[in-house]
């Protein structure tokens, strides 16, 4: 029994008296404590950046990745235990090789996040398993053009303009809300992750921390989902160090 939960933290399935799950907010937590992820939705694709903490200078740089492709127009962006995330990961894969087979067509954003979310949710019914302790935003192209989704550990689905999952997802969002996410180019929306995610890293506390950038746009990557290329992401980094530079001057 803990102090916290008093004893209705012991199964997921036990709602406390004031009607909370203590398992699903301890997984909220385990996302809290993860870097920041921020996603920005522009009018002609989707921008997705990741603070990656570096916990040790012998891990190799490309490992321990925190931006997947689950479809041709799918990326997915990690904040939390990435044993977790690893699981929903296989799972999205799945369902979209599944939904090409039946349909004989790409699988819509929402569908797949739905599905996703669904799956999460189950982790919530049980007394033999626990909720995955991370969230996933979920991003690509498909017929309704570019679409945002974040999941959480609940199997809560929503649709976002912009939105941030992570240690500093409260500045990222108070960032995000200056953006005219109508109007910005996905080449702008670039320099704006990379400055966002630069401004909230807390250099005290995290002092390493690697950026990892993803998009896809219907006229810089013909509606594929990728990892930006490294001119633009040196560029984009520039401008965000710049940036924070000037504003701290």
């Amino acid at each position: 029994m803990t102090s916290v939960g008093s004893g209705y933290d012991l199964y997921v399935s036990t709602y406390s008296p004031d009607g909370k799950i203590f398992q699903i907010d301890y997984a909220n937590k385990a996302v809290e404590n993860s870097g920041t992820c921020v996603a920005i939705r522009t009018k002609d694709g989707v921008i997705l950046g990741v603070e990656k903490l570096v916990p040790s200078k012998m891990l190799e740089k490309s490992s321990n990745r925190r931006i997947h492709h689950i479809d041709t127009h799918i990326g997915v962006g990690i904040s939390g235990f990435l044993a977790d995330a690893r699981q929903l990961i296989t799972r999205a894969r799945d369902e979209a090789k599944q939904y090409r087979q039946v349909y004989g067509q790409p699988i819509p954003i929402k569908v797949l996040s739905q599905r996703i979310a669904s799956y999460n949710h189950v982790y919530t019914l049980y007394g033999s398993v626990r909720p995955f302790g991370c969230s996933l935003i979920i991003t690509g192209i498909d017929q309704y053009g570019p679409q945002l989704y974040m999941v959480e550990p609940s199997g809560s689905c929503i649709g976002y303009f912009g939105t941030s999952m992570g240690k500093g997802k409260q500045a990222a969002k108070n960032e995000m809300e200056k953006i005219k996410f109508t109007e910005i180019s996905t080449r702008d929306a670039l320099k704006e992750v990379a400055r966002i995610i630069h401004t909230v890293h807390d250099e005290v506390k995290d002092k390493d921390f690697e950026l990892e950038l993803g998009w896809i746009s219907m006229t810089e990557t013909n509606s594929v989902h990728q990892l930006v290329p490294q001119n633009l992401f040196e560029e984009a980094e520039a401008f965000a160090k710049a940036a924070i530079e000037e504003a701290n001057q």
